[in-house]
């Protein structure tokens, strides 16, 4: 039988993300079937699994296969919470992706025919079990402007508003006025929470002498601050109160002041700095997007809008 599905997927530098799942956008393979409980991919003669060690930052995703196999996990990570397809089913895929705001123009069409291939069935076999699935078609829409769409009956009443995605490895931002996007004032700034880590990591590592992991900063960042020594909490928190500083200052040299914009914050990485943001001086009207999948189903609603204005 075939059946017909809608699956967005966000391919973050940290983190890839659907409607309903989120992992690492990291990956390894083997020849051998992998042994235990952990989730594992058979496909094109080889079985991968997840990794917490990440891909190093990609521009053009395109460029590396890895992101092929991530999307696949990800399709069949939706195909298995859906538990109506049968082996014996053809599922035709409708793909919604993003790319950044500033690369959409570059990159969309690019995207589009990387992750659509050749359109030939191809087999899955998620934790033992075979998918029969063809990409049918791909989207590809601006990132920060899906995630905004989910709150897009508000937006439309904002004159002017300005969403900053704040990512793994980038942050970008787009300028809407009374809903609608303007491309002239939109970038992708090399400023995201994995520079930032970097940054602390370094630090922490020359000043303190203790290493320190990203887990270890998010925790600090959410205020679990009683399992570190109060110099290595200072450090952490002043370094990504800068960070907070510098991003927004950036965002200000580019023509946007937040200051009399309203502001729309996007993504994990302003989830985790949220309390660093709404101590900064530049913020006056402005709202979290606290949906970690906001981007996902925001290309998931302009997909479905596409279709029926067809």
């Amino acid at each position: 039988m075939i059946k017909k599905l809608t699956i967005p997927v966000d391919h973050g530098n940290r983190n890839m993300k659907t409607t309903h799942f989120l992992f690492t956008t990291g990956l390894s393979a083997t020849d051998r079937k992998p042994v235990g409980r952990e989730d594992f991919l058979q496909t094109d003669g080889k079985y991968y699994v997840l990794s917490d060690t990440r891909i190093p930052y990609q521009r053009d995703k395109t460029q590396d296969q890895r992101f092929s196999i991530l999307t696949r996990f990800a399709i069949a990570k939706e195909l298995e919470l859906t538990g109506q397809v049968t082996e014996e089913d053809v599922v035709q895929v409708s793909l919604p992706i993003g790319v950044p705001p500033k690369h959409y123009a570059e990159l969309a069409e690019r995207y589009r025919e990387y992750f659509l291939g050749d359109g030939k069935m191809q087999d899955l076999v998620y934790n033992g079990k075979t998918y029969h699935i063809c990409i049918q078609d791909v989207a590809v829409y601006p990132q920060a402007y899906a995630a905004m769409m989910t709150e897009g009956q508000k937006i439309r009443q904002i004159p002017k508003a300005v969403g900053i995605d704040i990512g793994g490895f980038t942050s970008d931002f787009l300028l809407m006025r009374s809903g609608s996007p303007c491309l002239d004032y939109c970038d992708s700034m090399e400023k995201g929470v994995i520079t930032m880590y970097n940054d602390i990591i370094s630090s922490v590592n020359g000043d303190h002498d203790m290493l320190l992991e990203e887990n270890d900063i998010d925790s600090i960042l959410e205020g679990k601050t009683e399992y570190y020594p109060d110099m290595v909490v200072h450090t952490v928190e002043e370094m990504a109160q800068n960070f907070v500083t510098d991003l927004l200052s950036s965002v200000r040299e580019r023509g946007i002041d937040t200051k009399s914009t309203y502001t729309i914050f996007i993504g994990g990485g302003a989830i985790l700095l949220r309390r660093f943001l709404e101590s900064s001086s530049r913020l006056i009207k402005y709202q979290f997007i606290d949906d970690i999948f906001a981007n996902a189903k925001g290309y998931g609603i302009l997909y479905r809008s596409s279709l029926a204005g067809k």
